[in-house]
């Protein structure tokens, strides 16, 4: 920290939170109280929303200097979700590390189309490529009962955070993971109802005007598209007809302003056909699905 008062004052969860906030404030941190709060109730080892029913209760020394740390690497720009280790998606608790993505609010309307999906047609078998800290391929075998899943990922290290997840999450028997470039490692004769994936889709131009954050600690192996952010994207759709039955879904993310040439790219292709397009909360076309018009070969 900057500065601090001095060590005469008690210093009460409250007044540390004030604190806190006010310094990220400072920072130009876009939610300086919610990291206040996700860093003190780590260093608590109690629920954030406990926090304000112990406003006037004083913070030990030692706790004090852990959660000064946390704030000092904040204030460097490491995410919040690093510095705790745990990020919230779909109301479930995954564990990540600086080996995968943090998990985005975004995120969750792939999760969305692809329940909505598995309720008109029986899902028994999706494939998650690229799967990072395997917040999609874990979220589909909680929610899809008895369907199994195959999680894909480059990284072993990204993988091992995944596998851990599904341990923790009670779907590791139902979740097989597999370090690939892609689907270059699976079974050739597999075949899939529905393949999501959250792949790189950050251009050259983009990665430049993101947040120092990301682009300091986050992988960039799970971000950066190639030139026009399309790279990964393209590959996933050319080879997804092929291992889909017919009628399945290939349902992407994709970054503000992709959709339209992600569709062109998509209609090009034999075997895919645009199904829909889905907007964010915050009103950006983010989520791609694509329907397999080819026969199935098995």
């Amino acid at each position: 920290m900057e500065e601090s008062p001095g060590r005469e004052d008690v210093w009460t969860i409250g007044r540390l939170l004030g604190w806190t906030t006010s310094y990220f404030q400072q920072k130009g941190f876009e939610s300086p109280r919610l990291d206040a709060e996700c860093l003190l109730s780590h260093v608590l080892d109690c629920p954030r929303i406990s926090l304000y029913t112990l406003f006037a209760e004083e913070v030990n020394e030692h706790d004090r200097g852990r959660f000064r740390e946390l704030v000092r690497r904040r204030a460097e720009r490491c995410p919040t979700a690093y510095l705790t280790g745990v990020k919230e998606f779909f109301s479930l608790s995954f564990v990540v590390n600086e080996h995968v993505l943090i998990p985005r609010p975004a995120t969750e309307y792939l999760v969305i189309e692809a329940l909505a999906f598995a309720a008109k047609r029986p899902v028994s078998r999706f494939l998650d490529l690229g799967t990072g800290s395997g917040v999609l391929a874990i979220t589909l075998a909680r929610e899809l009962g008895e369907a199994r899943g195959w999680a894909v990922d480059l990284s072993s290290e990204a993988l091992a955070v995944a596998r851990g997840n599904a341990e923790r999450l009670e779907v590791a028997e139902r979740v097989t993971f597999v370090e690939s470039d892609l689907l270059a490692a699976l079974d050739p004769n597999d075949r899939f109802d529905l393949i999501v994936s959250n792949p790189p889709y950050v251009s050259d131009a983009e990665w430049e005007r993101l947040e120092e954050g990301v682009r300091r600690f986050e992988p960039e192996l799970a971000l950066k598209g190639g030139p026009d952010g399309l790279r990964v994207i393209e590959r996933i759709m050319t080879c997804a007809p092929s291992w889909l039955h017919a009628s399945g879904r290939l349902m992407l993310e994709v970054g503000a302003g992709q959709d339209q040439a992600v569709v062109r790219l998509a209609t090009s292709i034999d075997g895919l056909s645009h199904v829909a397009t889905v907007k964010d909360h915050e009103g950006h076309s983010r989520v791609i699905v694509l329907e397999c018009t080819r026969a199935s070969v098995t």
